[in-house]
Order: C-alpha cells, then structure tokens, then sequence
C-alpha cells in the first residue's frame, strides 16, 4: 500500500531503502537479518519488481564483474578473489530460497556459452585456455561442437564454454515478489506507489519526502538503478539500455525431444550483439537480447518496452538457432530498461558524509550481483572495513557518460561498430580498439 499519511507528516526509521526491485528488496532483508531490531522502510514509485527485476530472463550469475573477462580486464589483481565472493554470494541466494522458501523456480542448471561462429569457437578454447592458466577453470568444460550438440541440438552451435556451478535459473518475478514477502515477514514496512521525490539532510540523519510525507531515517539505501538517482552526481554513470524478450508457448514433448535440453541449462551465444535463451518451468523458451536500444538523451518511458521490428528480428534468429521448432507461436513479447555503466558492473559510493549509499550500473546481470551489493551498500553505511570494501571494484568508480549529443553519438559508434565486428570475423575496428584501451564500453 502507499504511504497514505497526511502530507507533512514525519515518519522515522533506521533505514530507509528506495526502490523495491532486487537492490532494495535484498538491501532490506539483509539489513533485518545483520539486526532483527533496526526498523527498517522500504519505498516502492510503482509495484514491487515491476521494472528491470521482474522483466529479466531470470539467469542468475555468480560473477559480480559481468563476467570472467571483464574482471579479469579490470580487475587482475582481485580476480581470484571476487571470484570467490561471487560464489559464495550465489550459494547465499540459493540457501536464502529455501530459508524463505521463496517460490522462483529456482534451478541450479549452469549456462552454456556457445560459439556460432569458426573465430568464437577458436575464441571459446582459446579463453578456456587462459582460465586454466590462471587457476579459474573449475567447474568449467569446453564443448566441442559435438559435445556443445548433446547438451542443446542446433545446428548452428560449432562449440560451446560449459559452466556448470555458476549459474542458476529464476523466475524473476516471483523471485521479487518473494523477497517482498520475506522483509515483510521479518518486520520490514513496505510502502508502494510511493515515489521518493528528494533527498536531503535532516538533523543528524536524513529526510526522504514523498507524495505522502517525509520519511526521516537514520540511513538511506538507494537502489533505484536506471531511475534517476536521488544523489544528481550519480546520474552520469549510468544510461538506459532497452532489452527485448519473447517467450514461446509450452513445448510439447515431442519437440523437447526434438531439442535434446534434458539437463535445462541457460544458455547465450557468443557475438557481440547476442542471445541469451532458456526453458521455464512449463517448458517455454524464453529467447531475448541482440538489439541494445539507447534512447536520445538517456529518456526512460513506458511506450519503449514494445518494439515490434525488435520481436521480428528475435524471432527470425530463433528459428535459425531451432528450426525444428518451426512453427511454433510466441505468446510473450516485452521489452525494458537496463541501467548500463561504462564498465558494465555495478559501482558503489556514498553521500552525505555516509548517511546515505547507493548501487547501481549492474548491466543486465543484477539478479545475483545485486544481494552483493546490497551486502556492499550496508557496509558502507555502517562505516565497515570489510572485504567487500576494501575491493577496488567498490573504492573506484567507472568513467561517466558525456553529456548530449556526444553519449548518443558514441553509443551509436560504438553499436555500428560491434555489428561490424559480428559481421567479419570477430575483428574490432579503430574505436573498439581506442574505446578496450580507455576501458569503455557499451552492454547490455
């Protein structure tokens, strides 16, 4: 329910957290689990999960760093160790899922990385290869084109990089509806359609003002993502990224044999502008990605989440990926904003001489990382040295985007540029080139 008080009104707390997907939700429930006895509000503009959280294809990673090779770009002397954290920090959903017994379908599949081109296969061993070299090829397999085919059959799979552990499916919906249960269950107050309007220091602690009244608190959590921060220095590190899925009807049995997906691994394909696809718990596929649409000026509006030449050209890539499928109907399409940042993982910081912290810039692979961040956010403002904040991925932030017209014409540039790349064998032309040495980029 919103916070439906006379306007004016002050209510105070411990800890206020803004924003009911995932980053908030965790945030909260983290919180009460560190002290049962904090009290502790969440505020919600809309529905809880509504956004990016309940749109998502549901994978759930372990990597905090979007990925074993742009950590290990990034951040080669902690590697090993955010590795670990990550680890850990996925066996902590899994364990909080059956604690809360949280009803998200969760399954520990694994994801397969598969090449569909002769260079991303030859790419695919050749980075098995360098994680073998440096000690992080456990629980990984490299797939030849053969092996990759027994796990998934699609004639276009000419190798494939297996990871078994470290990736779990969801549905993410349900999972943002659970964790809402769960803080709700340990005392956590949420109010939604209550929009946190500003932000600013009151007393020794901080007043959040809604359409409903202020809500004053000791600390504020943000995790709003793409949404515009209630800190406006934040608002540069971050762009919308427009991601679009489809979901087919439930298989038959007949053509689930027709596939050979026994053992229900996430998969996604790997070019630049790629796939990632799954089955649900009724045995649909869930198929989205390749176009990454930024809107001029960083604008997030509801009449982006439908793009039907987007859901035209998924599914005519899905039915070469299947064509034993052919002719099997779509009953699902929809589209929704990613917040993006120019290292393609989350940065933290803080405001307000440390009464107030934020997350954000996950890049589409916030449903694991952001419990990592939330445990993150509330260090930070408990004022905690800890393993999480000594990292550098958590000291230092990613380079912000330029303001208008040079974000929409480098972003521009830089998708023309990776299509390219797809298109003749892998090979990054001058701007790609400048933009790995600057350690820029542009995801989703």
């Amino acid at each position: 329910m919103p916070l439906q008080q006379r306007a004016g009104r002050q209510f105070p707390c411990d800890l206020l957290v803004v924003g009911g997907g995932y980053s908030g939700l965790w945030t909260a429930l983290l919180a009460k689990e560190r002290d049962p006895r904090r009290d502790v509000v969440l505020v919600e503009g809309r529905e809880t999960g509504w956004a990016a959280s309940g749109r998502n294809g549901g994978f759930c990673a372990a990597s905090l760093t979007h990925g074993l090779a742009n950590g290990l770009a990034r951040w080669p002397d902690e590697i090993h160790t955010l590795h670990q954290l990550g680890a850990r920090n996925l066996d902590a959903i899994e364990a909080a899922v059956t604690r809360y017994s949280l009803d998200c379908d969760f399954e520990r599949t694994g994801e397969i990385d598969v090449a569909t081109e002769p260079y991303q296969a030859a790419e695919l061993r050749d980075w098995y290869g360098e994680l073998e070299r440096q000690g992080l090829a456990d629980g990984l397999e490299y797939l030849d084109a053969d092996a990759v085919r027994q796990q998934v059959d699609s004639p276009t799979f000419l190798a494939g990089l297996h990871d078994r552990h470290g990736v779990a499916l969801v549905n993410p919906a349900r999972l943002a509806w659970g964790l809402k249960r769960a803080c709700v269950e340990q005392g956590v107050r949420v109010y939604e359609r209550t929009p946190a309007l500003t932000l600013k220091a009151h007393g020794a602690g901080m007043a959040v003002r809604t359409p409903y009244g202020s809500v004053r608190a000791r600390h504020v959590a943000l995790g709003t993502n793409i949404f515009p921060n209630l800190v406006r220095r934040v608002r540069p590190y971050t762009v919308p990224v427009y991601d679009y899925a489809l979901m087919t009807e439930p298989l038959t049995e007949a053509q689930l044999a027709s596939l050979g997906w026994k053992n229900r691994h996430g998969l996604g394909d790997s070019a630049n502008q790629f796939h990632y696809f799954r089955l649900s718990a009724d045995n649909r596929v869930l198929w989205g990605g390749y176009d990454a649409v930024y809107p001029y000026g960083g604008r997030v509006r509801a009449e982006y989440d439908d793009r039907p030449e987007t859901y035209a050209k998924l599914a005519g890539h899905f039915f070469t990926c299947f064509p034993q499928l052919e002719g099997v109907r779509f009953t699902h399409a929809w589209g929704g904003a990613i917040d993006t940042c120019s290292r393609f993982s989350a940065f933290f910081g803080t405001a307000h001489h440390g009464r107030v912290a934020y997350a954000a810039g996950y890049t589409g692979l916030g449903v694991g990382a952001t419990r990592f961040g939330a445990d993150v956010m509330l260090d930070l403002l408990a004022g905690e040295s800890t393993e999480r904040t000594s990292l550098a991925m958590v000291r230092k932030k990613p380079l912000p985007f330029p303001p208008e017209p040079f974000a929409w014409t480098g972003i521009a540039l830089t998708k023309w540029s990776l299509a390219r790349a797809d298109a003749h064998g892998g090979r990054r032309n001058l701007w790609l080139r400048t933009m790995d040495r600057l350690g820029l980029g542009f995801d989703s």
